[in-house]
């Protein structure tokens, strides 16, 4: 075993003695001092040797299912490995990867780790002006894709190397062809902890895309503060909810899960069915499940406590954006069990969370996790009771990111006073629990009054004719700006002026008066491919409308009511 190996084990496995003890747990954790470091030869491959427990556990639709042991997804990842070798992939060249929910994804981001490629995972969503972008910013040697997905880079010209999964494709290398390649890896040499390893393009919810580099220490290992907040243990069953592409993915169907020795769990489905999910948790004996706000407001409107007594559920988790109270207490009165809520970025692993056992606050995403120190900071890198969430990078936490690649005045912005700046504000109360405000491009002032959009959602998805809601400033003359709330309805309810005028008094009953939600409009909710709500957008049509004196018919005043 090597060094780095045994640093890291002893780290993890501080965690899982302490997984309910938090205080402990946060005073006596430190990131393991690597310099040599891949986590797949140096940890995986020895954990998964001769281990028949299973580590990947896909279910179809249609009923079929794969199940992959430890021992067979390293050897299977060494054949990969070794495929790719033989096809040019060298260390420190990107590989673009674009597959759903299948084994090979798994293979080869074990078989790129080995090999010191640097892996640029992609959505399946991605528009031809995404992929672009990616293959161009991201400088691409290499495409593997699946074949469903393989058509959509035929428009573009270059010396990439295309790789297909599935359905063998004319000039492009068939993926299948790999398991004929040895299972014996030697690696072409030693890789630096600090060796780029993934390259994400973010969501970008209110700009371009920017890339974030991780390495090979600052996800794999960074990801211990993800085990510790799920409160993952080993041979637990652990299904995260989240399409292969984006960072939480990687967060939870990966290094979290196999960080702490348990299977990845993943139900597909073209169209999510919230019953059939339940169906498969309860089957399956699932343990773990973390899902997005989406998710969850999805699955309160089925009957929880019909199939309470056929759940393994251990630990329910939330991330991707806050979690309001209301689908919080929803589960509970279901099944017994809160979700916990947790907060991080693409930039980062899991920073703040609410790990098991701990006492929880409702409305608060808990408390620094082990490994982060957690600063409110104003402008000017002052602390604040309400600021923006920043890290302290002295001394600078293993789950950061690199650096946003090419872009050095984004990344003198964002660490500048010695803090790494999320653009996200919070507030800390005496105990030092932290609760969301929004983010701080989303946060306006209504009458002189700071307004928290993520405060005043929570409240609109109360009402039981409202699936989702979007507070946007709406520009007033007097104002100078009043909260409206664009809404989504739920299944069952149609948009209408005496639907519109229920929302409202129910808001004005429940809300502040400085805080009262004076217009509404029924809409879709615009979202970025990953599923985060564009409050930008919705600002920017807001603000164009008002100029032009427009309303659309499915919009109200307080005013049409009185």
């Amino acid at each position: 075993m090597s060094q780095g190996s045994q640093a890291f084990l002893a780290a993890r496995d501080f965690l899982l003695a302490h997984r309910t003890d938090y205080d402990t747990a946060y005073a006596g954790f430190e990131w393991p001092q690597l310099q040599h470091f891949n986590w797949a030869l140096d940890y995986f491959d020895p954990m998964a040797a001769n281990n028949t427990q299973p580590a990947l556990w896909i279910v179809e639709e249609d009923g079929g299912e794969c199940r992959v042991t430890f021992d067979a997804m390293s050897r299977r990842s060494s054949k990969v490995a070794n495929w790719l070798k033989d096809l040019g992939v060298r260390r420190g060249e990107r590989v673009l990867l674009m597959l759903g929910n299948e084994v090979a994804l798994w293979e080869t981001m074990l078989a790129c780790m080995k090999l010191g490629a640097v892996v640029i995972p992609c959505s399946s969503l991605l528009t031809s002006e995404d992929l672009h972008d990616r293959l161009e910013r991201g400088q691409v040697a290499h495409v593997i894709a699946a074949r469903t997905q393989a058509d959509k880079f035929d428009a573009f010209e270059g010396a990439f190397t295309r790789i297909c999964v599935g359905d063998a494709k004319a000039a492009w290398h068939n993926y299948a062809d790999s398991a004929r390649a040895s299972e014996a890896f030697t690696p072409n040499g030693a890789t630096l902890a600090s060796d780029p390893l993934l390259l994400y393009f973010t969501s970008g919810t209110t700009s371009k895309p920017k890339l974030v580099m991780h390495s090979h220490q600052s996800y794999p290992v960074g990801h211990l503060s993800t085990l510790y907040w799920i409160g993952l243990q080993p041979g637990d069953i652990h299904l995260n909810i989240s399409s292969p592409g984006w960072a939480k993915h990687a967060w939870s169907c990966f290094f979290a899960p196999w960080n702490a020795g348990a299977c990845v769990f993943m139900f597909n489905q073209s169209r999510f069915n919230a019953k059939a999910l339940l169906e498969q948790l309860a089957r399956c004996k699932v343990t773990s499940l973390c899902a997005p706000p989406t998710v969850w407001r999805m699955l309160i409107q089925e009957d929880l406590a019909a199939v309470r007594s056929q759940l393994a559920l251990r630990e329910l988790v939330g991330a991707g954006e806050p979690l309001n109270p209301e689908v919080i207490e929803r589960v509970r009165q279901g099944w017994g069990l809160t979700i916990r809520d947790g907060y991080g970025q693409t930039e980062t692993t899991a920073q703040i969370g609410n790990p098991p056992g701990q006492v929880m606050k409702s409305g608060s995403m808990g408390r620094p996790l082990p490994g982060y120190r957690v600063a409110l900071v104003d402008h000017d890198g002052n602390p604040a009771d309400e600021g923006e969430i920043g890290l302290v990078l002295d001394p600078r936490p293993m789950g950061l990111m690199q650096g946003y690649l090419g872009d050095a005045n984004k990344n003198e912005q964002v660490m500048r006073h010695g803090v790494y700046r999320t653009g996200d504000v919070a507030q800390r109360d005496s105990d030092g629990y932290i609760t969301y405000v929004g983010r701080a491009d989303d946060v306006f002032k209504s009458s002189d009054y700071r307004i928290s959009p993520f405060e005043l959602e929570s409240v609109a998805i109360e009402h039981p004719a409202v699936a989702e809601a979007a507070i946007i400033p709406s520009p007033d003359p007097v104002r100078l700006a009043v909260p409206k709330v664009v809404v989504a309805l739920r299944q069952g309810y149609s948009a209408s002026p005496e639907l519109a005028r229920s929302i409202l008094e129910f808001l004005r009953d429940k809300l502040a008066p400085y805080k009262r939600v004076r217009r509404l409009e029924f809409a879709e909710l615009p979202k970025t491919i990953s599923g985060k709500i564009r409050r930008v957008e919705l600002r920017a049509t807001e603000n164009r409308k008002r100029l032009a004196g427009e309303k659309s018919a499915l919009e109200f005043d307080e005013g049409d009511f009185q």
